[in-house]
């Protein structure tokens, strides 16, 4: 079956571009291409799309604004911010609102399409510019058992396989899912399935989340 797609851009080369990749691909499904925020709160309700491609700076309403307004009422859409920015506040900030993924839009088509299969399949893609940003901004911040003694990770890390944290680091710095393959030669498949087991263990939904989790010990 097709993933269903929606894109939401106000420049319309970039629009169109973005349409394109869409289509010539027989494994997508264009749905519906807005050029407003406000247009996108108003259509995605009703198409449901698997994932919506959202640029942030949109003219009127902005993009993670917009996903903030939709994610709620929408839970089973996924947000995929596709946008030039690559500042820290802006990234946490989409991530925040309930985005669940974050490419830039110099990302090329093939990998485009493969981080909309994987978000679709349960992953958070990032450029690898903006894993390294969320790593580090991670990294940096106090341990949770530094700002409370009483909480920690580590009972959830040590529950974690060699295997699985060598794929969680892999996650980590931004690798899709058939880079980590190809690194650590297994299958895609046996690749999902650890992850699955990592979420699983680790009590979360997403890459973002099960790295925080990791680097918050």
């Amino acid at each position: 079956m097709a993933i269903t797609v929606c894109i939401v851009d106000d420049t319309n080369d970039i629009r169109h571009a973005l349409e394109e990749i869409v289509r010539l691909s027989d494994e997508y499904e264009l749905l519906g291409s807005f050029a407003s925020g406000e247009m996108a709160l108003e259509k995605i309700p009703a198409l449901q799309p698997n994932v919506v491609l959202m640029d942030i700076n949109l003219g009127g309403i902005s993009g993670i604004e917009c996903v903030r307004q939709l994610k709620p009422a929408n839970p089973d859409v996924l947000f995929m911010m596709c946008t030039v920015y690559e500042e820290d506040e802006k990234i946490f900030e989409a991530l925040t609102a309930g985005a669940n993924g974050y490419i830039l839009k110099k990302t090329s088509p093939a990998k485009l399409l493969e981080s909309i299969r994987e978000l679709s399949e349960g992953g958070a893609p990032m450029s690898s510019q903006i894993a390294r940003k969320v790593v580090t901004a991670f990294q940096n911040r106090p341990s949770q058992t530094e700002t409370n003694p009483m909480v920690g990770n580590e009972k959830n890390i040590g529950v974690l396989s060699n295997r699985e944290k060598e794929i969680l680091e892999l996650l980590a710095k931004g690798l899709l899912y058939k880079e980590i393959s190809g690194q650590l030669f297994i299958s895609q498949e046996t690749v999902r399935k650890h992850v699955y087991h990592i979420y699983e263990k680790l009590h979360v939904n997403n890459r973002v989340e099960a790295v925080n989790k990791f680097f918050g010990r």
